[in-house]
Parts: C-alpha cells; sequence; structure tokens
C-alpha cells in the first residue's frame, strides 16, 4: 500500500476478516459492520460528560465569577477541550482504533505500555473514587452509621457497573439513552429552582462573587474536568462511520455537555451554597429524586470508566478481549473504596491530568505527520519504542507541570500544543518508509 492511496476505511475492512473474540475489537480496528451512526455516538459521548462531580468544578467558579464572566469562562474552556477531544475522535473513527492501540503506532508496540498503564490505572482509580462516593452520599441520605450497608452498597453498584461496561458499547448505549435525558430534565428542574431562591436571571446576575480566580486558573479548570477522560475518546468514537459524525458528537458531549454540568454547578453553589445538585435535591427533601440523581449518572460514567481500563489491559497484556481486565479492575477499585483509600486519590488523580493530555498531543501530532493517509494499517510493522516520541512526550509533560508550577498559560493545552507540534515537526523529519506494494 502507498502512502498516496490509502482509503479512511482500509485499517477496519482489513479487520473484517480476523476471527472476533470481542465485540468491541478492543486491540484491532472496529470493522465496517459493526460501525454506528451519529446518534448512537452522541448519545454514548453525552452520557459520558453529564457527570455530576463536574458540578464541583463549576461551584469553584461559581463563587469566584459574576454571571457574565462565568459564562465567558465556561465558553472559553469548553472550546478549548472540545476542540481537542473532536480532533482525537476524529481520529479514532477514521483508524477505528483505541487510544492505547494508537499510541502502538505512536511510541512503538513497548512503549505503548506507558500509555495503558497510566490511562488504564488513572480510571481505575476513579473508579473506586465514585464507587466510595456512592456509598457515602447513600448512607447520608438514608442516615446509616454503620460501615455494613455502605459496604454493600458499593459492592453492588460495582457490580452493576463491572456488567455493563462487560457487555460494552451496547451496554453503555442503552443505559445513556434511558438515563442521561431523564437526568437532564432533573438537572434542568433543579437549575430553575435554584433560579428562584434568587429572583431569576437577573437576581442572579445582581450577584456579587465572594471569591477570587484568575481567568487562567478558570479556563484550566474547566479544561482539567475531561481533558484526562477525553483523551480516551477514541474508545468510543471508534465506532463511529465517519470522521465528520464523530467530531460532531465529541462537539456535543464535550464541549455542550460538560459545559452545562459546569455552569449547572456554578448555580448550585450561588444560590444553595452546595455544586452538586444531588446534595441540592436532598437539602430539598427530595432524597428519591436525589439518589436517582447519583445512580442513574455515575453508573453510567463508571462504566465509561471501567470499559476504559477494559481495552487498556488488553492492550497492555495483548489480549483480544476486555472482559477479564474488566473485572480485575473493577475489583481493584472497589476494594480502594471499600478500605477508604478513594479518600486520598483525587488530589493524586488530578496531578495526573498533567501528564495525559501530551500523550494526545503526540498521538495528533504524530498521525498528521505520518499516519493520515494510510490510517495506521493492521499488521504494520513498528519499533518496539519510538524514543524520539517518549523524548517529546517527557518534554511536553515537564512544561505542562512547569507551567502550572508558575502560573503560566493552562497547563493542559501547554502540553497538548507543545507534544502535537514537536512530534509532528520531529515526525516529518523522520517519516515513516511506506510499505512497499505487492
Amino acid at each position: 500500500m502507498s502512502r498516496g492511496t490509502a482509503p479512511e476505511s482500509t485499517a477496519a475492512e482489513s479487520a473484517e476478516t480476523a476471527p472476533v473474540v470481542d465485540a468491541d475489537y478492543p486491540v484491532s480496528p472496529v470493522p465496517a459492520h459493526a460501525r454506528k451512526g451519529f446518534f448512537s455516538l452522541m448519545v454514548v459521548l453525552l452520557g459520558f460528560t453529564v457527570f455530576t462531580p463536574t458540578m464541583l468544578a463549576g461551584a469553584a467558579l461559581g463563587e469566584a465569577f459574576g454571571l457574565r464572566e462565568l459564562l465567558v469562562v465556561i465558553a472559553i474552556g469548553s472550546l478549548v477541550l472540545g476542540a481537542y477531544v473532536a480532533v482525537l475522535g476524529w481520529i479514532g473513527a477514521r483508524t477505528g482504533l483505541t487510544t492505547v492501540v494508537m499510541a502502538r503506532y505512536t511510541l512503538g508496540t513497548r512503549g505503548s505500555k506507558l500509555a495503558s498503564v497510566l490511562l488504564g490505572g488513572t480510571q481505575i482509580g476513579w473508579y473506586g473514587v465514585v464507587v466510595g462516593t456512592i456509598g457515602e452520599l447513600t448512607a447520608q441520605a438514608f442516615e446509616w452509621d454503620g460501615a455494613g450497608p455502605r459496604a454493600i452498597v458499593m459492592v453492588v453498584v460495582s457490580a452493576l457497573m463491572c456488567a455493563t461496561a462487560v457487555y460494552g458499547y451496547r451496554g453503555m448505549y442503552w443505559v445513556s439513552l434511558i438515563s442521561t435525558p431523564l437526568i437532564l430534565i432533573l438537572a434542568f428542574w433543579v437549575m430553575f429552582r435554584s433560579l428562584e431562591e434568587v429572583g431569576g436571571w437577573a437576581g442572579l446576575a445582581a450577584i456579587e462573587p465572594a471569591g477570587e480566580m484568575t481567568l487562567a486558573v478558570a479556563v484550566t479548570t474547566v479544561v482539567g474536568t475531561f481533558v484526562s477522560a477525553g483523551t480516551q475518546a477514541p474508545n468510543w468514537t471508534r465506532f463511529g462511520r465517519t470522521g465528520k459524525q464523530a467530531v460532531i458528537a465529541c462537539v456535543v458531549g464535550f464541549l455542550i455537555g460538560n459545559g452545562l454540568m459546569i455552569f449547572f454547578g456554578a448555580i448550585g453553589a450561588i444560590t444553595f451554597g452546595e455544586g452538586d445538585f444531588v446534595l441540592v435535591l436532598f437539602q430539598l427533601g427530595l432524597i428519591g429524586w436525589g439518589l436517582f440523581l447519583l445512580f442513574g449518572n455515575l453508573w453510567k460514567s463508571n462504566a465509561d470508566a471501567a470499559y476504559s481500563f477494559g481495552v487498556a489491559g488488553a492492550e497492555l497484556f495483548e489480549r483480544p478481549s476486555k472482559t477479564p481486565f474488566v473485572i480485575a479492575g473493577s475489583v481493584i477499585g472497589t476494594v480502594l473504596a471499600l478500605v477508604g483509600v478513594g479518600e486520598h486519590l483525587p488530589q493524586y488523580l488530578g496531578l495526573l491530568g498533567t501528564f495525559i493530555p501530551p500523550l494526545g498531543g503526540v498521538i495528533i501530532g504524530d498521525y498528521l505527520a505520518r499516519w493520515r493517509r494510510t490510517q495506521m494499517p493492521e499488521g504494520e510493522a513498528l519499533p518496539r519504542v519510538n524514543w524520539v516520541n517518549l523524548g517529546v512526550y517527557a518534554v511536553a509533560c515537564a512544561l505542562a507541570w512547569g507551567a502550572g508550577e508558575l502560573g503560566i498559560g493552562i497547563p493542559p493545552v501547554v502540553g497538548i500544543i507543545a507534544a502535537l507540534v514537536l512530534a509532528f515537526a520531529l515526525s516529518r523529519f523522520t517519516p515513516r518508509r511506506a510499505p512497499q506494494a505487492g
């Protein structure tokens, strides 16, 4: 195959004759017959980003900005996040590959293990945090004092999330299709109920912010809510029939869906002093609706996390099925929640948010320079380690971390842009040799 003649669907079509072990194709391109339409992609990605813990980031913004400035910050941050994820999603649809499998082409067959450990391990940690959150909030709603009821809730909900992830894309689609519209309706109702507390939009706009936050920090907060998880958007967009469908679905999910959750959190913080609408509903005495919002929202979001560490495990150990890794990761995450380690993980996992976005930047830059025409063909002879791109990744991480320490720019964006530009430039200097025809 020459560099100038590779159609968009080459990689996907070549996989159609391969034996199917896992219907989600965790380590091979999604074939054409398994691709989904735009509506399906949109539902899954919107279900991924309609995530109530994102409201906590919005709460911090609501305390620091007036309504007009708040909307500007959310718009800028969401545009940055949406653009980054949309490009990765576009690549996922064109290649049919997960993020960690794409890393094989960017970092080498052994170098990609870094991506699998980083992305998979982070998702296991967040899985444990969410399972623990569900246990604690359920106990709070029913005023349970003992550890036993909390543990039972954690184990049961973890089993449901694990089963959904094992079922794969179809399971997450149906859970999202049913729960996301109901959750959004409930969230809008709480928002309008909140506005009644302050005299409508005019009353909200008249409230002076009590805190302070710079624009750079505020935009970083918005981008940081889902930039790490968004790096794994190709896990779902690879099911798209076209790159255009994937881009639009990413914009709906990460620009609109994530932006709405941040805005809801800000409204809650301003009006009720609480950014999480689950706790707002508890305050209003609507315990049942609060639990519905809690379970419905976190069930589908954590199933996505389980799916992500499942496909990462399949790549790491080079196995054709994600199922054993979904189960193993769910068990580890549940144990973390049961022993209370999850309470200490968020800050550490947030730090990893500095080091994950540059990985997406390297993949984008390398893809545009070397793989755009041939779409990362299956069976390509790859080096064990691509030291150039690993070096680019390390430099971009250092720049992102330094930007955060010095308060310069938006650290995730600094890392992404540095990685993208360096990977593109260096890959152009050392182009891949095209495989010979015949």
